[in-house]
């Protein structure tokens, strides 16, 4: 990081603004964030369907495979619905509201809880046959030469499935990991769910394990799955992930025994910086660092280190520090769809800071020790920075204030509605509107886009899909990093 930008930063943590800093209403982003699931939603639509310029879609998904596969959600831009970021996205969902639930406005709740049921309604399909687990519907390459409306798909649906003995740690852990999350994020308003959601996952989990390897080394759906959502960082995190997330819903011990000693042998001890569809292990880090807070008879020792390592990254005065940020303040990562890194390190900012402070407890980052104050305050400039605290002054969640992104890449958003225009717009006839420069006429409220690159700059083109498209996995941790602002703003 350049000098400039490390004295830049001192000031962010201060709190002293850069820019003219304005008032951020985090109720408002906090209800959008949750309302553009509904924009995402494939199967039937229900009565009380709030994004109203949705309709049903993918209602035959599962024919070919003999199975009901109507339903979840759309990940991105296209219509594909890849079963491996979908369950993330539910496990973030999830975890927000067992974080942060208690911050959030009673309707704000409830909604959170319908986001994760659709989504955890679709999964209990998709591991609803022993031995079976279907990690995708739709083939992409045909979906992504085409521009046109979830309503009005007629490309290919391709059902991807793997059988045991072929492995599926990556998807089946996630799954686990998602489905053992909501069980807890469900267990007060709906018992009876909660306990099948915590059931199912612990024999998908069974799977996970039993069964290891990465999902898209399976020669059968490679070539669906690949190179869109392969599993590019390897299969061992999930099943941490999935053990953790098991421990912390059932307080097994069993499961703490499998994340002692499989600790090494799967990675745990490396120390990875990330986290994201992809790669769990700094969330991973941070779950269990909440085990040895709580307890320190447990050998999980080196979760917590490797946590608070995670932390130090982000501090410019810590020896570990090498996060990268923008001149603006941003955390920025190669790659593309940026504010997905922005969204889940704010996530694990607060939620460690969290367990941080209730156990009363700081990091040691060498010769700087830091505070949960300060942690929450790197999150909060993320936030902000996302809400329009950033040089060119826009929010980069669509809905939110005056001046947000037109122009996003996304299908549904950009084509008119089929409730004002009930012609089929087949796969050639949309490509006029991703070519328009007109503004989409359908509003993806509450949608964060991929977001700005290194230098800060986002031209609102659709066809730049890396900065234009939004992504469940985005928003999804952004829900429970806003919950927590909406009840501690200051």
């Amino acid at each position: 990081m350049k000098r400039a930008h490390y004295t830049h930063f001192l000031l962010l943590l201060l709190g002293l603004p850069f820019l003219a800093v304005s008032y951020h209403d985090y109720s408002d982003a906090l209800t959008k964030s949750i309302l553009f699931f509904e924009g995402q939603r494939s199967g039937y639509l229900p009565a009380d369907q709030r994004m109203t310029w949705r309709g049903n879609s993918g209602l035959g998904d599962g024919w070919t495979a003999g199975t009901d596969l109507t339903g979840g959600y759309y990940d991105a831009g296209d219509n594909v619905k890849f079963h491996f970021p979908m369950a993330f996205t539910t496990t973030m969902l999830a975890w927000s509201v067992v974080e942060f639930g208690d911050c959030m406005p009673p309707p704000e709740r409830r909604n959170s809880l319908v986001a994760i049921r659709w989504a955890t309604d679709y999964l209990l399909k998709t591991v609803s046959q022993p031995n079976r687990i279907f990690v995708q519907v739709g083939d992409p390459i045909a979906d992504h030469n085409c521009w046109e409306r979830p309503e009005d798909m007629d490309t290919s649906r391709t059902v991807y499935t793997v059988e045991a003995p072929n492995p599926a740690s990556d998807v089946a852990g996630e799954t686990a990991a998602a489905l053992a999350a909501a069980s807890i994020a469900f267990r007060s308003s709906d018992p009876g769910y909660a306990e099948t959601l915590l059931r199912t996952a612990t024999r998908v989990f069974e799977y996970a394990d039993t069964y290891r390897g990465a999902y898209s080394d399976n020669s059968n759906i490679r070539d669906g799955v690949c190179p869109f959502y392969c599993d590019f960082d390897g299969y061992q995190d999930e099943l941490l992930w999935g053990a953790a997330w098991l421990r912390r819903a059932s307080q097994d011990d069993s499961y703490l025994n499998y994340l002692q000693n499989n600790g090494k042998t799967l990675g745990a001890d490396d120390n990875i910086n990330e986290f994201g569809w992809d790669n769990k292990h700094a969330g991973l880090n941070v779950l269990v660092s909440k085990e040895v807070m709580e307890n320190s008879k447990y050998s999980l020792q080196s979760y917590r280190a490797s946590a608070d390592s995670f932390m130090c990254t982000l501090i410019p005065e810590s020896t570990s520090y090498h996060i990268e940020f923008t001149h603006g303040g941003l955390i920025y990562r190669p790659g593309g769809s940026n504010l997905q890194h922005a969204t889940t390190i704010s996530f694990l900012l607060l939620v460690y800071a969290n367990y941080l402070e209730k156990s009363s407890q700081i990091v040691n980052c060498g010769e700087v020790s830091i505070s949960p104050t300060m942690l929450r305050q790197i999150a909060q400039k993320q936030v902000n920075y996302i809400l329009g605290e950033n040089p060119k002054g826009m929010s980069y969640m669509v809905g939110y204030s005056s001046l947000y992104p037109l122009r996003i890449h996304h299908r549904g958003s950009s084509i008119p509605s089929i409730k004002d225009h009930p012609k089929v717009v087949s796969c050639n006839e949309g490509t006029v509107y991703f070519n328009s420069s007109n503004p989409n006429p359908n509003l993806l409220i509450g949608a964060v886009v991929g977001g700005p690159g290194e230098d800060d700059a986002y031209d609102d083109d659709r066809g730049d899909f890396r900065k234009s498209e939004p992504t469940t996995y985005i928003n999804a941790p952004f829900v429970g990093v806003l919950a927590y602002f909406v009840a501690n703003s200051n």
